[in-house]
């Protein structure tokens, strides 16, 4: 046991000493090849001690950023990550994986353009070019979320674990690529009416840059960071980090399995308290809700299943007045005794589930109104109330031709 702890502590002195020698101008290929010349191969583990030592023996963090990428040159050859522990489908781990395999082909897509670009006459226009990669580019953008559950998730579980010095060179990585993601954006903006080879200085100048930052941070993460991560938190840690990854959401990829350990078996995955209202396609806050249902150009009243009104919109100009004394009232209450047997028809067919809709139209005011009743069913078709959509359609039964260019109407 001895020795190998000995051939441990020996390999990290001697990374330590590798990675000094590349701050000091060592050629990166001659360095790996001393790495494997000398120590075979390097578990990733010992990779991240040798970083943490060295920032606590005082290389500045910004030295370290500086020649990261150097790092993990140097080390591809020789790094071992055969002993890295399983990954199961739906685990974090797991889902970062799958998001960096989207990554990846996004990334050859955006290399593709690229490649068709040198084959093209360097004096010919480039707009499909730019056209082609903004547009992937925009899909790019999507690492965002990637990035922010690894720092505020996964890095204060490193950081609790006293490792501290790989999360902050790894977020300084983060900040260099969004860094270049905003100025291909730039690039983007000023690119009008350019030749391939202006399209392919740009591809020199930043765009390929862009796209080798987010590949090395997907191998580091891969070799070095996730499977050390594996190794150290508990099965409870991985599961707290994915309760609340929902609130950044996700790259590319939307994880329909979740993992959950044994002992949460009988536990549904819920994220932490927070003020956000949860659906099964995002979440708001209570605040964020009520602004935009009553932003939407509709007035909407909701009546539950047992016909009691619950819910109306409160938009700047409702089209049929609501006062809140009608919430809790019997939706039959709510109309003259005229059409009582009309609404008592539609609750009754949409309760057995004989019909789904009703529509009406009527001109009022000068106004012209659609009127709509749909039914609210539960995922198992349980009914659960009627929803009530008024709108006023004259805007669009004015339109005729197409609008492509921006136009503001007021």
């Amino acid at each position: 046991m001895s020795e190998l702890i000995n051939n441990s502590r020996n390999r990290i002195d001697e990374l330590k000493k590798l990675i000094l020698e590349l701050h000091e101008g060592k050629d990166a290929a001659e360095t790996s090849e001393k790495l494997k010349q000398v120590m075979g191969s390097v578990p990733y583990g010992e990779v991240v001690q040798a970083e943490e030592e060295l920032i606590k023996d005082g290389l500045e963090r910004e030295e370290i950023l500086k020649f990261c990428d150097l790092h993990s040159e140097a080390l591809k050859a020789s790094l071992d990550t055969s002993n890295a522990k399983h990954v199961p489908e739906g685990h974090p781990v797991d889902i970062f994986k799958k998001e960096n395999s989207e990554l990846t082909k996004l990334i050859d897509q955006i290399k593709q353009v690229f490649a068709e670009a040198l084959l093209r006459d360097k004096t010919s226009s480039a707009d499909d070019l730019i056209l082609k990669t903004r547009g992937l580019f925009n899909s790019l953008m999507d690492v965002e979320k990637h990035y922010l559950r690894k720092e505020n998730l996964v890095f204060p579980y490193m950081e609790k674990y006293n490792i501290t010095g790989p999360p902050m060179v790894m977020w300084g990585k983060h900040d260099e690529t969004r860094s270049f993601l905003k100025s291909s954006f730039s690039l983007f903006d000023e690119a009008q009416n350019v030749d391939v080879q202006s399209f392919l200085d740009f591809v020199d100048l930043m765009f390929q840059p862009t796209l080798k930052s987010i590949e090395e941070m997907i191998y580091k993460e891969e070799n070095i960071l996730l499977p050390m991560c594996m190794d150290t938190f508990t099965e409870i840690d991985w599961y707290e980090i994915l309760k609340q990854s929902e609130d950044f959401g996700y790259c590319l990829y939307y994880p329909e399995a979740k993992w959950k350990p044994a002992f949460a078996e009988n536990e549904t995955i819920a994220s932490e308290p927070s003020d956000r209202i949860r659906f099964e396609t995002g979440s708001f806050t209570r605040e964020e809700l009520e602004a935009v249902i009553n932003t939407l150009p509709v007035d909407i009243t909701f009546v539950d299943k047992d016909d009691k009104v619950r819910f109306f919109s409160n938009g700047k100009s409702r089209i049929f007045a609501r006062p809140k004394a009608v919430l809790g009232r019997q939706v039959q209450f709510c109309h003259p005794p005229s059409s009582v047997h009309i609404v008592n028809q539609i609750v009754d067919d949409f309760k057995s589930g004989k019909q789904d809709a009703a529509k009406f139209w009527i001109n009022m005011h000068g106004k012209f109104i659609h009127i709509a009743y749909y039914a609210v069913r539960s995922n198992n078709n349980e009914y659960l109330g009627t929803v009530e959509v008024s709108q006023e359609l004259d805007e669009y039964r004015n339109i005729s031709g197409e609008r492509r260019i921006l136009q503001y109407d007021n």
